[in-house]
């Protein structure tokens, strides 16, 4: 009985030391990095990367998938191949989230120079239906610019540029930028003084795990930006079907100063999702930074509830 009663104390107190460690190992303290949210280090060195695919709801949406790659040219073949249907990474890609390019799409040749990469692809692009194709050209450009430095991709279809969708009987002009917009939404009342803001939503996959959404609203709206996206974000209805916003209806952006490529946004106190712990919803940073990523061109989005920092997100390219 005693010797019994000797072994569950060592268990214990060995327990509570391995418990102690892991704290020590792993402090509490969070700012946020759009960069990766996880990194699995493993003999071939495999990341968590970000990467646009279809989702349940036929929108292109952002998710993440484990990406082993050589170089920056074979991470661009690889984040434009797992969108080939029954590709070489079909296996990468998660529950809920699907390719988009006919099976037979082969990718012809890939260069980067500086800020611009080139990419040829087989003719057997152009099999896509109407809407697809235009979908699947917003898939490639935001892949393609999720490599650090690429801002300007220039896409040819067996050595021509191209120009012309013709399923949707859509023009496109290289290169192309992520200001051609995704899952577009047009609502304007005339061409004059038309703007473009891309806002990211969340959406739920069947497993109940979250993940976002780009919408680029197309409007008759002069206001900042950043005005445009937190009041799409607070508002009490959002039109695309499925997509969400945690972002409370009584937030207001109080003030906003652009400084030092970072951005402070100063925010009343309904941005807590518990005021007694000064806690923001996850979702809300993101929904927030990823917005902020896509229509400005900062390295940190600062959040401050009536003038205090309460935490940072750190944007694309900061490690």
């Amino acid at each position: 009985m005693l010797r019994k009663f000797a072994y569950n104390k060592i268990f214990r107190t060995t327990g509570m030391l391995f418990l102690f460690l892991l704290l020590l190992l792993f402090p509490a303290g969070k700012e946020y990095s759009l960069e990766d949210e996880k990194v699995i280090m493993t003999y071939k060195n495999v990341k968590k990367e970000e990467v646009f695919l279809i989702d349940k709801d036929n929108y292109v949406a952002r998710t993440k998938i484990d990406l082993n790659y050589n170089s920056l040219e074979d991470k661009a073949l690889k984040l434009v191949e797992i969108l080939i249907i029954d590709g070489k990474l079909e296996n990468e890609i998660p529950n809920g989230f699907k390719a988009i390019m006919p099976s037979d799409t082969k990718v012809n040749s890939i260069k980067i120079d500086n800020d611009k990469i080139y990419i040829d692809i087989s003719k057997d692009f152009f099999e896509l239906k109407k809407g697809d194709d235009i979908k699947a050209i917003e898939a490639i450009t935001y892949n393609l610019t999720t490599i650090d430095n690429i801002k300007y991709v220039y896409i040819k279809i067996d050595g021509k540029d191209l120009s012309y969708l013709s399923s949707s009987n859509y023009y496109i002009q290289n290169p192309l930028t992520r200001n051609i917009g995704i899952n577009k939404q047009t609502k304007l009342n005339g061409y004059k003084g038309a703007s473009e803001t891309t806002i990211y939503y969340v959406n739920k996959n069947n497993n109940n795990s979250y993940y976002y959404v780009p919408v680029t609203k197309i409007n008759n709206d002069d206001r900042d930006k950043i005005k445009i996206i937190v009041d799409e974000l607070t508002s009490t209805s959002v039109y695309e079907t499925n997509l969400m916003s945690f972002l409370n209806y009584n937030t207001k952006l109080l003030n906003y100063e652009l400084k030092d490529d970072i951005l402070t946004l100063n925010f009343n106190n309904f941005l807590f999702d518990d005021e007694s712990t000064n806690s923001i919803l996850e979702e809300v940073i993101y929904s927030i930074s990823l917005s902020v990523r896509d229509n400005y061109d900062v390295k940190e989005v600062v959040f401050d509830v009536d003038g205090k920092q309460i935490t940072k997100s750190v944007l694309k390219n900061i490690e």
